[in-house]
């Protein structure tokens, strides 16, 4: 039974993938606003109900990838962590091993495939104002994370407050990241500031505002 179970839900991110691929590169090429769920569940080789089980909008056809990270920053936490490494600390250093991965999500790719996505979700404000959803419900699993792992007094508006100060801090360094490859300038050569920029923002979160 679970082999079955195994397979069947390999199966569905097959579909789920292969229904996301068809519809970003139909994005790529003719631009969001031009393209309807009609040609993707086409290209796709499904039907619309299918497509709709699988993506509610048309907006989360486009962002997948982000949905993979959800709740990354959550896992990090509660499953990924060394014992007795704080919270924080197992963020940053999670955040600086994307950084030497050029991880897409950290804005540190200057691969050709990904600087087209970035200008598409960048270039479309429905797929911006989704993204912040996307972004809402990491918030949310990091806070849940953070409360469970901490003392009494962390559980509640203190892990939620701490949740949306970290989630803020990755989306900000990321986009300045995209901002400076998107101006032409390397990965490579963004790096080092985009590391040292890593540090002090996670240095700002640890000790509080500057001054």
């Amino acid at each position: 039974m679970s082999g079955g179970t195994g397979l069947r839900e390999r199966k569905k991110r097959q579909t789920y993938r292969a229904i996301s691929e068809a519809a970003i590169a139909l994005f790529l090429e003719k631009g969001f606003d031009a393209v309807s769920v009609a040609e993707v569940a086409a290209a796709a080789d499904v039907s619309k109900p299918t497509l709709f089980r699988y993506f509610p909008a048309k907006e989360d056809l486009a962002l997948h990838r982000f949905a993979d990270h959800e709740d990354e920053a959550a896992r990090v936490v509660t499953a990924a962590r060394a014992e007795g490494v704080p919270p924080l600390d197992a963020l940053h250093r999670h955040f600086l091993d994307g950084l030497e991965r050029r991880d897409p999500v950290t804005g540190l790719s200057d691969e050709a495939g990904v600087l087209a996505f970035h200008r598409l979700l960048y270039g479309t404000p429905s797929l911006v104002a989704r993204l912040y959803a996307y972004q809402g419900r990491s918030e949310q699993a990091l806070a849940d994370a953070l409360g469970a792992v901490g003392k009494p007094d962390t559980a509640g508006l203190a892990a939620r407050l701490a949740a949306g100060q970290v989630v803020a801090v990755q989306r900000i360094l990321a986009e300045e990241n995209w901002r400076r490859i998107a101006g032409g300038e390397s990965a490579d050569d963004v790096a080092p500031d985009a590391v040292a920029a890593a540090d002090l923002a996670f240095a700002q979160l640890r000790d509080g505002f500057p001054g």
